[in-house]
């Protein structure tokens, strides 16, 4: 009978202790809640964040009538405690949690990194739990990787091949774009030789086939996925190839006395050394009465002029532009002649078929002269030869239009002292008569 007592309080201790521990589990994790007294809730949802790596983030949660229950974070997809009530539980020296000593609670994450994202929780510990859930995304702005050197400058022969590379980092994963930096458009060429034309082009490779001179410059890889910046890096391609030269005219004229400037057209890629040389074989540099210079159009043509001032009679020869590059040379000669003067026999007064004469037989050489060559053909450069006429002399009409005696129609030519006479004369003769 003893015995039984003895069990029959042993059962009355454990049972003491059991709801000893029930309460102050209760206490610190869920309370009931007497059912006259109001339970905590929640004023508003907890909100969503998408921020950019390196930026600060703040979850705030606002509880009414919390009394003696606890707020809890939690990070929700790792089932991690990060703070309860005021107090930090992960050893994270980037969050903190404040209070403004009322009813909101705030979470505070400095400097997000990528591993930051993820679902976050606001819990109370009633009993059933009460909790709020919030969404942090870090993203990153987009980066391209540095990859080998080489990429940055690519070289080709002619006709040949070059591939870019262009690898893009961030989250979201970023889209590479490629386009020219000058606006051009990117030169696409099939398998089967057939070619697109278009502004831009998607992918992180770029594979240029058959390439030619007019596709050389700069390339731009840009890399965007919505997160500013977007970022951009510059290839240069090359394309390499042996000199060529043109020439708007293969002769030109010029007077005693002036000036005159020959031009080339040089496209080479390495580019080339040109130079100027007489007849003679005399290589010509700039001095008192020549100057050599020389201008780039673009990545590959340069045009060399040669200018000879107060021109003599002892220039009336050929001269030969040539170009050497590590590829081949290539020349082409252009030759300086003399534009004569108009006697005055052929441009003196009353002479009018002889002026009119002379104007057309200088217009016809001019179009003999010029007419193998397109105006198009040289773009950019003006005229070999001044086109001005030379002082008229006294009683001349050299190629003027303007003048009596060169075909004007809206001048007549100046009567002479006797068919001026003869025009006064007749109608005198006439009024008499009737």
């Amino acid at each position: 009978m003893a015995h039984g007592s003895l069990n029959g309080m042993a059962s009355w201790d454990y049972l003491a202790l059991g709801l000893l521990l029930s309460a102050l589990l209760y206490s610190t994790i869920g309370q009931t809640v007497p059912r006259h007294e109001q339970q905590p809730e929640f004023l508003a949802p907890l909100e969503n964040h998408t921020v950019t790596q390196g930026r600060d983030v703040c979850f705030t949660c606002l509880v009414n009538h919390l009394r003696s229950y606890k707020v809890a974070w939690i990070k929700s997809d790792s089932r991690e405690i990060l703070a309860m009530h005021t107090h930090m539980v992960a050893p994270n020296p980037r969050l903190s949690v404040t209070h403004n000593g009322h009813n909101a609670w705030k979470l505070h994450v400095l400097n997000v990194k990528p591993s930051d994202s993820g679902t976050y929780m606001c819990q109370v510990n009633t009993d059933p739990m009460r909790s709020l859930l919030g969404y942090m995304k870090v993203v990153i702005p987009p980066d391209i990787r540095d990859l080998d050197e080489a990429q940055n400058q690519l070289s080709s022969l002619e006709r040949g091949e070059v591939r870019l590379r262009c690898q893009a980092t961030g989250t979201p994963q970023p889209e590479v774009t490629w386009r020219r930096e000058d606006g051009s458009s990117i030169i696409l060429r099939t398998e089967n030789s057939r070619l697109i034309a278009v502004k831009s082009h998607k992918g992180e490779q770029l594979h240029l086939r058959g390439i030619l001179r007019q596709e050389m410059g700069s390339y731009l890889c840009i890399a965007s996925n919505g997160v500013p910046p977007s970022v951009s890096k510059r290839y240069y391609v090359k394309v390499l190839f042996k000199p060529s030269i043109r020439t708007k005219e293969q002769v030109v004229f010029a007077h005693v006395n002036g000036d005159v400037t020959l031009k080339c057209l040089v496209e080479a890629s390495p580019k080339s050394l040109t130079s100027w040389y007489a007849e003679t074989g005399l290589k010509i540099g700039s001095s008192e009465r020549h100057s050599v210079t020389e201008s780039a159009i673009n990545d590959y043509t340069h045009q060399v002029n040669l200018t000879i001032r107060r021109v003599r009679a002892s220039d009336w020869t050929a001269y030969t532009c040539l170009t050497e590059n590590s590829f081949g040379t290539a020349s082409a000669s252009i030759r300086l002649r003399e534009q004569h003067k108009p006697s005055r026999a052929t441009a003196g007064t009353g002479q009018a078929g002889l002026g009119v004469s002379h104007h057309n037989s200088l217009d016809e050489s001019r179009k003999s002269i010029n007419s193998p060559h397109s105006e198009d053909e040289f773009e950019d450069a003006p005229e070999q030869v001044d086109g001005k006429y030379p002082p008229a002399l006294p009683g001349a009409h050299y190629g003027s239009t303007d003048f009596p005696g060169s075909g004007s129609p809206d001048r007549a030519a100046p009567e002479s002292p006797k068919t001026a006479g003869v025009a006064v004369l007749l109608p005198l003769l006439a009024a008499r008569f009737y």
